[in-house]
């Protein structure tokens, strides 16, 4: 039996951790937009200027986009989380960490593509998957950590979420892998697409697999016999 206080300074609630993760994300979705700027270009090229830049909106809006649904998925888990301790404290500095990357990459594929060097462009949709893969990592280790220790949990959140949420996680990982080996492989842009696409597909997920499972599983239920 642990005696009474062991766990002080061990375990708190989650409320100084929400906030210092939505400090962090607000800053990163700042720094995204730093790689926007005003074309050099002569008088009267402005038009022509604004539209060269294209890369660096679409960088933009994946990496937005990126953001935004770690943000929403952020939101989700710790909706269920009751309480924090130390290891759960590492696994989302890990989530912080990878998802503090992403203006980097963000702004290496937007000059790479802006250069038209077919070579460096491979090698930049390749380097932002690689992160890509990394933040999905992070996510499998932090849903994980969550799985094996349900104690943190809120009692209503005891219901299979973060298992399986570690299948969303792990895929994420195989298709950032994937879009990276195509846009190395094959085409840039077709990778790039890819990247746009990804986000789409964890924001209809943002609320969890298990929650789709469960709402469709309502859905079909049979009427009760009258």
């Amino acid at each position: 039996m642990s005696e009474p206080g062991a766990e002080l300074g061990t375990r708190s609630d989650t409320s100084r951790a929400v906030a210092f993760s939505d400090a962090i994300f607000a800053i990163i979705i700042t720094l995204l937009v730093l790689d926007l700027r005003v074309p050099d270009v002569p008088p009267g090229r402005l038009l022509s200027g604004l539209l060269d830049q294209w890369p660096s909106y679409v960088a933009y809006l994946a990496s937005y986009s990126y953001v935004a649904v770690v943000w929403l998925n952020h939101k989700a888990a710790f909706n269920r989380i009751q309480q924090v301790d130390r290891g759960l404290h590492w696994m989302n500095l890990f989530v912080l960490f990878s998802t503090a990357l992403l203006p980097f990459p963000t702004i290496v594929v937007s000059h790479a593509l802006q250069e038209h060097n077919d070579k460096d462009q491979r090698v930049a949709i390749a380097f932002y998957a690689l992160l890509g893969a990394l933040l999905c990592a992070t996510w499998l280790a932090f849903y994980h950590y969550l799985a094996r220790n349900p104690d943190l949990l809120k009692d209503q959140a005891k219901d299979g979420f973060f298992p399986v949420e570690r299948v969303r996680a792990f895929a994420g990982v195989v298709l950032y892998v994937l879009a990276g080996l195509v846009g190395y492989l094959v085409a840039p842009l077709v990778g790039l697409v890819i990247f746009l696409l990804l986000p789409v597909f964890y924001a209809v997920t943002s609320a969890g697999l298990y929650q789709l499972r469960v709402a469709r599983r309502i859905t079909h239920r049979p009427p009760p016999p009258r």
